[in-house]
């Protein structure tokens, strides 16, 4: 004898829906109604029709299942996946071992959330994880003497990383390396002891290696380690390093650049340029200072007090022009403060030669204009005016640079030297990634030497990561994913843009081309994070868990795709070389 639930079909009326028993009698099947199921639910009538089947039914879904925990994972999988894609593991170590393995999660952490270092310990240990980074690495209970060992064990690795990264991004036969320095405080509070770090990074702002220096070292000071990081380290054999006027001083670049054979690519700072544009042996800076001078136009000159040097004068007319705003607003305002004086000597309540020019001498120099002024005092008057030749003499350098470098023409032509210069801009972007608004380097929680070095190089593997990520996301990003189409409007006679007309789109619409939201990067990574990795259990099986991976939204997939990752891969995985 069996139940079945059966469907009968009427001419003229609904069917019929029927709980009916069956048995053999003889030859023939024969059924009997037990109840008329029509008028009930359809999820009843299911439920009925599942249970004679054999199955469970339950009033609701938490009763059939449990969700033991959920934690954030679709940014683990974002990060962990281009991590892996990159080869970075690899480069951190050929065999697996504990070290290699806990590198992997600080970086990670450092990108997805950038707290202390030794909080990664608090992170990785499974009753206190924040994020599914544990549930996915599966390191089991990590200490902070691990963490503190594992920077020991990174030192040690930290030239054969930094060898590799160089290998993948320094190459061709005149090679723009790109160089800054910067310092952090160890704390927020600025009476702490402060921590000096050069950078350098390919062409395209790629980070490659990072130094710390003793707090007290100067900017220029630091070139001359890089300059042995380069030669002996890297095995690069013709170099150009792209600094800052300020760094890549002319006795730097004689003393350092020029004895090791290294070129460079640098500007002048402001009294050689001044220097120079009085000299104009050649005549070819009148120009520059004319109005109708199309915009990234180069001149090339000589001088005698660079031998060797190619020198490109530009000149950038909006920056001349809000310069010669800002230089006309300032000494109106300073005349103000002059005449304000004036009137206070004039009523008597000014008195004196001495508290005339203590009163001058106190307000005349708020806004950097009063080397423009000349100002006779009396013990009952003050008279100035205004020194023309000076400030004609600084409007001709408003908007001017001059970029010097050792390369001839066949190697980089003019406008590339331009160029180049101008990338010193992405470094000082890592910069202020590592120091301000995503990686904080500060506060540092360590405090040997050793372990500051180890840390900051973490911050820098961690940029590196995010730097390839937002090359791979930036059609999500407020970031510029058409390079030639922004390369073409710079080179342009019209006056450029820095990004392209896309992502000026963009940046107005608040949508991407095709239509969702753009984020910023800390943002698309929250977004990625709402995709969570559950634990679940079944009901009547609490020794048994499984993993279950929410459903992507719409967004979600399109960042993994241009990742080119799949995030269930990542689910329940070890880290493995």
């Amino acid at each position: 004898m069996s139940l079945s639930v059966d469907v009968i079909p009427n001419r003229t009326s609904p069917p019929a829906i029927l709980l009916r028993e069956a048995w053999r009698d003889g030859k023939r099947i024969r059924r009997r109604t037990i109840a008329n199921l029509s008028k009930m639910p359809p999820f009843l009538i299911d439920a009925i029709r599942l249970s004679l089947a054999g199955g469970v039914t339950f009033p609701s879904l938490n009763a059939a299942v449990d969700i033991r925990r959920s934690l954030p994972y679709g940014h683990i999988a974002a990060v962990l996946g281009t991590l892996q894609s990159l080869g970075l593991i690899r480069v951190f170590g050929r065999k697996s071992e504990r070290m290699r393995d806990l590198l992997v999660a600080a970086v990670i952490a450092r990108v997805v959330d950038p707290t202390s270092q030794l909080s990664v310990a608090q992170t990785l240990s499974p009753e206190t994880a924040s994020t599914s980074l544990e549930a996915v690495l599966e390191l089991g209970q990590v200490s902070d003497n691990e963490v503190l060992l594992m920077l020991d064990w990174l030192l040690k690795r930290k030239p054969w990383i930094e060898r590799s990264l160089a290998n993948r991004h320094l190459k061709g036969e005149n090679t723009l390396l790109l160089y800054n320095v910067s310092s952090s405080n160890r704390d927020e509070k600025k009476n702490k002891r402060q921590i000096t770090y050069g950078l350098l990074c390919s062409a395209d702002g790629c980070p490659v290696a990072l130094k710390v220096f003793a707090g007290n070292t100067g900017e220029s000071t630091t070139v001359a380690s890089q300059v042995d990081t380069v030669r002996k380290r890297f095995g690069i054999d013709r170099v150009a390093f792209v600094g800052d006027r300020g760094m890549l001083k002319t006795a730097r670049i004689r003393k350092d650049m020029k004895s090791a054979e290294l070129d460079w690519v640098s500007a002048l700072k402001s009294g050689d340029i001044r220097k120079l544009i009085q000299e104009d042996p050649m005549g070819v800076l009148a120009p520059l200072t004319a109005e109708e001078l199309v915009l990234n136009a180069v001149a090339e000159v000589i001088s005698t007090d660079f031998p060797g040097e190619r020198l490109m004068v530009c000149l950038n007319p909006r920056l001349r022009h809000e310069r010669a705003r800002k230089r006309t607003a300032f000494l109106h305002a300073t005349e103000e403060v002059l005449e304000t004086i004036a009137a206070a000597v004039r009523s008597g309540r000014l008195k004196g030669k001495e508290c005339i020019n203590r009163r001058v001498e106190h307000d005349i120099n708020r806004r950097k204009v009063g080397k423009h002024f000349t100002i006779d005092v009396t013990d009952d008057a003050i008279v100035w005016y205004r020194r023309q030749d000076r400030i004609t003499a600084e409007a001709r350098l408003d908007g001017i640079y001059v970029i010097r470098t050792s390369l001839d023409t066949t190697a980089l032509g003019s406008e590339a030297a331009v160029e180049a210069y101008k990338s010193i801009a992405r470094i000082e972007r890592a910069f202020h990634m590592m120091k301000a608004t995503r990686l904080k380097v500060r506060p540092v929680d360590v405090y040997s030497e050793n372990h500051i070095r180890a840390y900051m190089f973490v911050c820098m593997l961690a940029y590196y990561l995010e730097w390839h990520m937002r090359q791979r996301l930036a059609p999500l990003l407020f970031e510029d994913d058409d390079h030639k189409g922004a390369r073409a409007q710079r080179n342009s006679p019209v006056e450029p843009t820095r990004v392209s007309k896309g992502t000026q789109t963009k940046a107005i619409t608040k949508r991407t081309s095709e239509g969702p939201p753009v984020h910023d990067f800390t943002a698309l990574l929250a977004d990625l994070a709402t995709l969570t990795l559950n634990e679940v259990t079944l009901t009547g099986s609490s020794d048994y868990a499984f993993p279950l991976l929410a459903t992507p939204t719409e967004l979600q997939n399109r960042a993994f795709d241009l990742l080119e990752i799949d995030p269930a891969n990542y689910v329940a995985m070890s880290v493995a070389g």
